[in-house]
């Protein structure tokens, strides 16, 4: 088998990661936060080494901040409908994914917000920004984006944009599901509110937990309120994090997963320089063939979009899986980014790269590809 899928999930993950998840099973998974016994305690004390680990990895202003959430998706709800208030008016990119797209679609239809969208496409960091400039309003409290496109290589200018926020009073929140763990990030120095990343994706943890990391002069309301192991007398949710917003019982084993994985990420800091250099081997093979339309060849990165000129994409999904090749197809959840890139009514056909892929591979789709 062929995994071409990783900005959906990396596979495989690194043998440590299933040793750590499978250690903690076995030996002190207890409920952390709740007793004083051997178990809860290790268990506690390998999610506060987590926020640790990945407060010093991102930038972050402390490890209280880094709240544990279901997913990415979970941490982008948890921030839009925590910061926004009536009246308010949000800046998102041509390339945002649904777990913006929809929580802000959702205020905006309850007349609670409204938003506009900024181009990015073939333009410059510079006109980027402005792009964004020329569309604050007085009623603009914040601007919402992705930092890296899950359907082709582009990458938004976070640190400037950062700083356009800064200076204006604006907060920014970023979806970080397909750069955190692959491009560097700092929040504080690229002015960074609310980081929402993924366990399972290029921080190779397992499914089951994402994390989204505050800076100190953001705080939300609640999106779930329940149990957090202190207060219990009190009605509220906890006024500080992390408790004020980790309300039941938190996923020990995926976090022990993801606390590996950044880890292992520490000890090997090439991963994205191989994933270009595949890239540009299957954009030079691809781009070869008359019959495959690349979208976007200019943004180089670990994510390839494609089409062929006679069969619909979920067809040629259908053939590579037929062949042991894994990619996917459609929309994968950004039909904001498809119309960006003009791409037909199915969608499209997208290869993601990860830290385990060669370039046989690449040579492999070629070959299942050329002929058709």
């Amino acid at each position: 088998m062929i995994y071409l899928d990783n900005a959906a999930t990396t596979f495989p993950k690194p043998e440590r990661v299933t040793k750590a998840v499978l250690r903690c099973i076995e030996q002190y998974c207890g409920n952390p936060g709740r007793g004083s016994h051997p178990l809860a305690m290790a268990a506690a004390e390998q999610i506060y080494t987590c926020r640790e680990t990945l407060s010093d990895f991102f930038g972050a202003s402390a490890p209280e901040r880094v709240i544990f959430t279901q997913n990415t998706t979970h941490a982008l709800n948890l921030a839009i409908k925590g910061l926004l208030r009536h009246g308010d008016h949000i800046l998102i990119s041509e390339l945002e994914h649904n777990a913006v797209r929809r929580p802000l679609g959702r205020l905006h239809a309850d007349g609670r917000i409204t938003y506009d969208v900024f181009p990015v496409l073939g333009l410059t960091s510079e006109e980027i920004v402005s792009s964004v400039a020329d569309r604050i309003r007085p009623e603009t409290r914040a601007v919402v984006c992705t930092h890296a496109s899950n359907i082709c290589s582009c990458v938004l200018p976070l640190a400037a944009i950062g700083a356009l926020c800064h200076n204006k009073g604006l907060f920014l929140l970023v979806d970080g599901a397909q750069s955190a763990g692959l491009l560097p990030i700092d929040m504080q120095k690229m002015h960074v509110d609310a980081l929402a990343v993924p366990g399972h994706k290029a921080l190779y943890g397992i499914q089951g937990c994402g994390a989204l990391l505050l800076s100190r002069r953001i705080t939300l309301d609640t999106l779930i309120e329940g149990g957090s192991g202190v207060s219990s007398l009190d009605m509220q949710m906890p006024a500080d994090p992390p408790e004020r917003y980790e309300a039941g019982t938190l996923p020990t084993p995926a976090i022990v997963g993801l606390l590996e994985g950044v880890r292992s990420l520490c000890e090997d800091g090439d991963i994205l320089n191989r994933e270009q250099r595949l890239f540009a081997a299957l954009l030079e093979r691809l781009s070869a063939l008359p019959q495959i339309i690349v979208y976007a060849p200019t943004y180089h990165g670990s994510v390839l979009l494609f089409n062929h000129r006679r069969s619909p994409a979920a067809e040629v999904g259908r053939l590579l899986a037929s062949q042991g090749i894994c990619v996917r197809t459609g929309l994968h959840c950004a039909p904001l980014a498809h119309r960006a890139l003009s791409t037909p009514e199915g969608g499209a056909v997208r290869v993601s790269l990860g830290r385990y892929n060669t370039l046989a591979e690449m040579d492999a789709l070629w070959r299942a590809l050329k002929d058709e």
